[in-house]
């Protein structure tokens, strides 16, 4: 009987607690989400820092065994495939795409139907559009948001978040690709996904920004190679 008061005192106690803004029975979940994933981006990014500087330690320690002709052979190698694998920053003309959600008080254009919620936001398949016909256009290299893409990356939404790399980013998506800006520009209007994605930026209002720049550089992709093996096609 001693037990079932105490018990009851404490589930008193607790209440009165709440009642008074000293506790909520009902936490904010998607706040705590927010938080975890703040986190893991953090944590993903130290790692890439530290990967990539031990990658040019072990660089430097290389190179300085320029005696030994086995290791310059294999350095010699790894410089010529560096390109490719997009290890390596690179430089030129360039495009820059940005994709980004329709404003919250978007009106639909005259005679388009009334949107879904779905309708408004970026998906996967748009961003995968524009990179794919990026790359048809003859980009020599690109980048999402601040990373370089490998042949390795993929793209991936959460919701309304780009998961890429490990690391989580919101809209507005932006996308720079090297390469002749008339010949990249012209590979995404003939993209016939990047034409549907047109539609919808005009009855919609989603967000569609080209533009071509005289010259940029892309840095060097610096996180991990996940490639256990891989066989260079002729």
């Amino acid at each position: 009987m001693v037990l079932v008061f105490a018990l009851a005192g404490g589930l008193f106690m607790t209440a009165r607690d709440t009642a008074d803004g000293q506790g909520d029975i009902r936490p904010d979940r998607l706040a705590q989400l927010s938080d975890v994933i703040r986190a893991q981006n953090t944590h993903n990014q130290q790692l890439t820092d530290q990967v990539s500087a031990q990658r040019s330690e072990l660089d430097a320690l290389t190179r300085g065994q320029a005696a030994d002709s086995r290791v310059k052979a294999a350095q010699a190698q790894i410089d010529a495939l560096s390109p490719a694998a997009a290890v390596t920053p690179i430089s030129g003309p360039a495009l820059t795409v940005a994709l980004n959600d329709a404003p919250q008080n978007a009106q639909p254009a005259a005679g388009a139907v009334a949107p879904q919620q779905d309708w408004l936001i970026i998906h996967q398949q748009d961003v995968q559009a524009v990179v794919n016909a990026l790359w048809a256009g003859g980009a020599t290299g690109i980048q999402l948001m601040d990373q370089r893409m490998v042949n390795t990356s993929a793209v991936r939404c959460v919701g309304n978040t780009l998961l890429l790399q490990g690391r989580v980013y919101s809209p507005p998506y932006v996308i720079t690709a090297v390469g002749d800006p008339a010949k990249l520009r012209a590979s995404l209007l003939a993209s016939p996904a990047v034409q549907t994605y047109l539609e919808y930026v005009t009855a919609y209002g989603l967000g569609w920004d080209v533009k071509s720049r005289d010259r940029v550089t892309l840095p060097g992709y610096s996180g991990p190679l996940d490639v256990s093996h891989a066989t260079v096609v002729p």
